[in-house]
């Protein structure tokens, strides 16, 4: 499908989990045309019709045929053989932007793709989603790890910028290391917040979670400024 106006971007977006009708959201706020999303359950064509209302529920095929840029938010899991089957039917168009969501995975798992012509990118918003449009407003906040051939990085990072996030770039190597980072971070902070909240709510505290909202959040924020300190120069990766 050609874009609306000059320099925008006809979007196909491939799974209607927590991940994917946002960043298409947050690409429709720049002004690109959102041309279809693949849902299969019923609770993920609720959320595209919630997130992205009046953009067509597709076919995965039908999806990749109107898109330039297709995004692929499925399970990591999941992504090598999806983008390896659609290969193997000849569905990927030369020319066409696919981008992976998927944190531990560079782009050598596109590429299945290569073949038919398509540009990869890989793009993760380091932040935990929630599908709902207070995401959008997260999302600002956020910082995405962009992989992407030297060639083409400059896209990766634009549409990092475009969706209201800061690009981080991630070498392909140090995908996994970068994985287990944010899975770490997730996982204690968690962890941490519910034991916290049963211990408060085991001594009669009827909102544990409105209680420790103050002391959490400062103490992240406490953190986080001490870990800016450290001999890391993010800007120097960009």
């Amino acid at each position: 499908m050609s874009a609306e106006r000059s320099g925008r971007l006809g979007v196909g977006i491939i799974g209607a989990g927590h991940v994917g009708p946002i960043l298409g959201a947050a690409l429709a706020g720049a002004g690109h045309a959102i041309v279809g999303i693949s849902a299969i359950s019923d609770d993920s064509r609720e959320r595209a019709e919630a997130i992205l209302p009046g953009v067509p529920i597709l076919p995965i095929p039908e999806v990749i045929e109107r898109s330039e840029l297709v995004i692929l938010a499925v399970p990591e899991q999941e992504l090598a053989a999806l983008v390896s089957g659609l290969a193997d039917v000849g569905a990927w168009q030369a020319g066409q932007l696919v981008m992976h969501t998927a944190p531990g995975l560079g782009v050598s798992v596109l590429t299945p793709a290569l073949g038919l012509g398509i540009i990869p990118l890989a793009i993760h918003p380091a932040m935990v989603f929630t599908g709902t449009s207070i995401d959008l407003i997260r999302l600002r906040d956020a910082w995405c790890a962009v992989t992407a051939p030297r060639p083409v990085l400059p896209i990766a990072q634009a549409l990092v910028v475009e969706m209201g996030a800061e690009p981080l770039v991630i070498a392909e190597a140090d995908r996994p290391a970068y994985a287990e980072a944010i899975a770490t971070a997730r996982t204690f902070s968690t962890a941490i917040v519910d034991q916290a909240a049963r211990q408060l709510a085991d001594i009669g505290v009827e909102m544990p979670g409105s209680v420790l909202g103050g002391v959490v959040r400062s103490a992240v924020e406490n953190a986080l400024m001490s870990a800016g300190t450290a001999d890391t120069d993010f800007e120097g990766q960009l």
